[in-house]
């Protein structure tokens, strides 16, 4: 059985992708308010990538490592199966969003912040338990 999250001294990190899309702005700043909003905290995706050894090792010791990517490219679920690290993820383009087109709203932003938070809720937490 998972440990809670609720429960548990270990870090549930956060990695956001960045890229020039507006489906990245969008990740990134879902990224950032779960973060401000104590789901976790937010870390360099790049440092990963760059296989930083400090980096690597705290997603190694991590609870959960959770990947907000922008689109179906993956590149941070690539980066974490190319270091042979465990993590959760989604996409932005999983909420309906377009590629290239949708705009990036206050609205959207907290809509989809909060159907992550209730996906990291289930899947660190289950039913029994919720984060403070």
């Amino acid at each position: 059985m998972t440990e809670c999250a609720c429960c548990s001294a270990k870090p549930i990190l956060l990695y956001s992708c960045s890229g020039a899309a507006n489906t990245g702005w969008l990740a990134d700043r879902v990224t950032r308010e779960l973060a401000r909003e104590g789901f976790g905290s937010m870390t360099c995706l790049a440092a990963v990538g760059a296989q930083l050894s400090g980096f690597i090792e705290s997603a190694k010791s991590a609870l959960f490592n959770v990947i907000i990517d922008g689109c179906p490219v993956g590149c941070g679920k690539k980066i974490f199966e190319t270091n042979g690290l465990p993590y959760l993820e989604v996409k932005t383009t999983d909420f309906n969003v377009i590629k290239g087109k949708t705009l990036i709203t206050e609205e959207l932003v907290r809509t989809v912040t909060e159907a992550i938070k209730r996906k990291l809720t289930e899947q660190t937490c289950g039913s029994s338990c919720k984060p403070e």
